[in-house]
């Protein structure tokens, strides 16, 4: 028993089926489209990845640059008092 129930003979008929019904040619270039296709997505989700690390570490520095600015007005009002 193979895959569910399946076993290999069961899955090598199929597979014999659909190469007869579509031909190699034509399950090459859809391999490769489908190849394409999730190239195409894995690299979209790096790109978003990377986008949200950049935000996130603009949005740090930037908190903490304000912070800093914020204790040396501080400083400056109190050496005025």
């Amino acid at each position: 028993m193979g895959l569910g129930g399946i076993s290999i003979w069961q899955l090598l008929i199929i597979l014999l089926i659909v190469v007869m019904l579509f031909g190699t040619k034509k399950l090459k270039s859809l391999g490769g489209d489908l190849g394409g296709a999730v190239k195409g997505f894995k690299q979209a989700l790096t790109e978003e990845e990377n986008d949200a690390a950049v935000k996130k570490a603009a949005q740090k520095d930037s908190t903490q640059k304000s912070s800093t600015q914020k204790s040396s007005t501080q400083k400056e009002i109190s050496h005025k008092v």
